[in-house]
């Protein structure tokens, strides 16, 4: 396997610890440890390695599976990870080749993993609206392909595609024999989250963690809920790499999807709301554009006076102390990440810091 380097973790490498505000955060600010019970009992494994039956079958049920469809992990980025090993190696034709169709921009490791394991074919969605395009998808689809991948609500954009759009992308991937992957780690952060891909039927695969929505990013807890069979061969992987999920990401996360789940979801969408405001209030002050988004994350365009996301972005962090994330990692240099789950005074003086330098630029 050759990985290309994950170009958005070194550029937050080079500049995240040393600045003041990180404007580049992609989920709802970290909630205090002392909401919680922290006491899991003996420290090792948790057993049966793939997570525990009962809070298994819990999460199950909010997916219309059995328990023997979910796998706990390390976070998303585990959860995906194993996915597509699952079912790229090997691949989905006598061949043994493996295709997997990526709608893009998007989170790197959805299409930076698959290409390590076989070819990919990325499905752009264009600016401004950053619509859905699924005759694009029909289109990319070959005999070989085993996994169509999504993203929703989408990184960068926070553009949360529709339902009926995201039932005809299961739809194709249904009649060619292969899945749907949807990271829905931005889901619940939606007042009106759609149904989760995983219950959409047996070719679909949803991923998700309670980083984003729950601000329990420390956690590293997450899962996959899908069939048994990728959900087995995701567990053989997994026996290689963390081997069982954290035991304190479980003992927390029973309480967080249990009784404390609504308050916790409620808070965080408030503050979303809030703070998607003052997001939009900037961007309307500096003659920007964005496609007002679903979650915590917003791709506005770049101001005037600069030369490219790179250049706006490092003269961000350098003259004012705030890192944004330059839209050329997602392949879109006209465009820069924010992300505004941060708690709102952090984020006011940031978005003050940022409009200094474009007014200075100007």
């Amino acid at each position: 396997m050759d990985i290309a380097p994950f170009e958005l973790e070194r550029w937050f490498a080079k500049y995240e610890h040393e600045a003041d505000i990180m404007l580049a955060e992609s989920g709802i600010r970290s909630l205090e440890a002392d909401r919680f019970d922290l006491n899991p009992g003996k420290l090792g494994y948790v057993i049966p390695t793939n997570g525990d039956p009962e809070l298994r079958e819990q999460v199950a049920d909010r997916y219309d599976r059995g328990t023997d469809e979910v796998l706990f992990t390390c976070g998303a980025q585990e959860a995906n990870f194993l996915a597509f090993l699952s079912l790229l190696d090997g691949g989905n034709s006598a061949s043994g080749e493996s295709h997997a169709v990526v709608v893009t921009p998007t989170y790197q490791a959805l299409h930076a993993v698959p290409e390590a394991i076989g070819d990919v074919t990325r499905v752009p969605l264009e600016p401004p609206n950053w619509e859905l395009d699924v005759d694009a998808v029909a289109d990319a689809i070959r005999p070989e392909t085993s996994v169509v991948v999504l993203n929703n609500p989408n990184n960068p954009t926070g553009r949360y595609h529709p339902e009926e759009k995201v039932r005809a992308l299961y739809d194709l991937a249904a009649d060619a024999d292969a899945y749907l992957l949807c990271d829905e780690v931005y889901r619940l952060l939606s007042s009106d989250p759609l149904p989760p891909v995983a219950s959409m039927g047996e070719y679909g695969i949803s991923t998700t963690s309670l980083t984003k929505a729950y601000g329990l990013a420390g956690l590293r807890f997450g899962w996959i809920a899908g069939p048994s069979e990728v959900i087995e061969r995701a567990w053989q992987w997994k026996d290689y790499t963390t081997i069982s999920p954290s035991l304190f990401g479980q003992h927390l996360a029973r309480q967080a999807l249990g009784e404390r789940e609504d308050a916790i979801l409620a808070e965080n969408r408030e503050l979303a709301a809030h703070n998607r405001e003052r997001v939009r209030e900037f961007v309307t002050r500096h003659d920007l554009s964005w496609y007002d988004p679903v979650g915590v994350n917003g791709f506005i365009s770049v101001p005037e006076g600069f030369d490219g996301s790179v250049d706006f972005c490092a003269t961000v962090v350098e003259e004012a102390s705030v890192v944004l994330a330059p839209g050329d990692l997602f392949g879109y240099d006209d465009y820069f990440r924010i992300g505004f789950g941060l708690p709102t005074d952090e984020l006011e003086e940031g978005l003050a810091r940022v409009g200094d330098c474009i007014e200075r630029r100007a």
